[in-house]
């Protein structure tokens, strides 16, 4: 395909395209408005809805309902609607209903600074919405990486049935990049398991040994129930322990089994010899890519370890990395979110925290700075 210049944004919207999105449901609001705009333009064109609801809340319920119904769905929104879409959220996650929420950080909190780039939303990512739940987020720090991580993220709410969140900032979603986009026979899409039985032996939430019950949409003569309440293999509400443990076991497994298609990640040729180790993700990686090679250069044996899953957490890698070092270098928008993790996995003394929250990118400069000197 012939490379052109687009917007990450842009590259969100289409790659929710190329991956069979049809129905969007938003409202508007910077810095993510670019896709909702897109969108607006493209579902008509390949036979697709787009709707601007009254707020946030309303959009997520449209885009759970849309998938309920066999399409499949995406919202995208910044920081005050993403706090909205929390309860909903946990809606999809408790009912597996497979759909995408697009987060475009912004820094906060509350309206802060509409503009400004951040990366403040990633401990919300995992636990803003309540109770004990799995959840998947992607986060690309190009605008390639968005387009192919939109589609990622389709295929892993289908196969999994699960709502996934992709993570993205406002750097990297007005950016405009030169860009190569694959041909559709090149883009591998994945979609929902068909039923194989009858109506009457249909069982949406059975606890199956893969761990992923087929789901058949509404429309098609299947009928079930669906709530937000802890439910039984048909749907119902249950109180039943020998019911909900096996639910809870089952919700919580079939994304711990599915680590090897969900956990994505890049480094470099160095990264089992390095002496640092630079672990970054979205906005702050393209800074941190710069210095590693500048280190690199003068001699220095650092790594970049660059996310494109925040959660779940990598640990067994993150482990496995860290083992033997005594440095490393986790830069990221914000006062320290993901840095707990790697802490956690590493050791708070090996790590050092580069964090900026104003709304200014971290410069290459002061990550090299760290990797010099070793942490110290």
């Amino acid at each position: 395909m012939t490379p052109r210049l687009m917007q990450g944004n842009e590259a969100c919207a289409e790659g929710a395209i190329a991956a069979g999105c049809r129905f969007f449901a938003g409202y508007p609001i910077t810095p993510a408005t670019e896709i909702a705009e897109w969108m607006s333009v493209r579902l008509p064109q390949v036979g697709g809805k787009f709707i601007q609801m009254e707020d946030e809340i309303a959009s997520i319920a449209a885009m759970i309902g849309a998938s309920a119904g066999g399409v499949k769905s995406m919202t995208a929104t910044s920081g005050p609607g993403f706090s909205l879409m929390q309860e909903n959220i946990g809606y999809a996650v408790i009912a597996e209903i497979p759909c995408v929420i697009v987060n475009v950080q912004r820094v906060g909190p509350s309206t802060g600074l509409p503009t400004a780039p951040s990366q403040g939303d990633v401990m919300q990512a995992r636990w803003g919405t309540h109770g004990d739940h799995p959840i998947v987020v992607l986060c690309p720090s190009t605008v390639r990486e968005t387009f192919d991580l939109t589609i990622k993220a389709f295929n892993i709410s289908e196969r999994y049935r699960t709502p996934v969140i992709l993570l993205m900032d406002e750097l990297v979603g007005h950016m405009r990049e030169r860009v190569e986009l694959p041909e559709r026979d090149q883009i591998e899409i994945w979609e929902l398991p068909d039923v194989d039985v009858p109506p009457e032996w249909y069982k949406p939430y059975k606890n199956v040994t893969n761990d992923v019950p087929a789901l058949k949409p509404f429309g098609e003569g299947y009928r079930y129930h669906i709530t937000g309440l802890i439910h039984d293999e048909l749907g119902y509400p249950t109180q039943r322990l020998d019911e909900i443990n096996p639910w809870l076991e089952r919700i919580f497994g079939k994304i711990e089994r599915g680590l090897h298609d969900i956990l994505l990640y890049e480094t470099d040729e160095l990264v089992d010899r390095a002496e640092v180790l630079v672990i970054a993700y979205g906005a702050s990686a393209r800074s941190a890519r710069q210095a590693v090679r500048t280190a690199q250069e003068r001699g220095i044996r650092a790594s970049l370890l660059k996310l494109h899953t925040l959660w779940p957490f990598p640990e067994a890698l993150v482990e496995r990395l860290t083992d033997k070092l005594h440095c490393v270098i986790v830069p990221e928008m914000n006062m320290g979110q993901l840095a707990l993790e790697v802490e956690r996995v590493a050791g708070r003394k090996k790590v050092t925290r580069i964090n900026r929250a104003n709304g200014e990118l971290i410069p290459p400069d002061e990550i090299l700075a760290a990797i010099e000197n070793r942490g110290k």
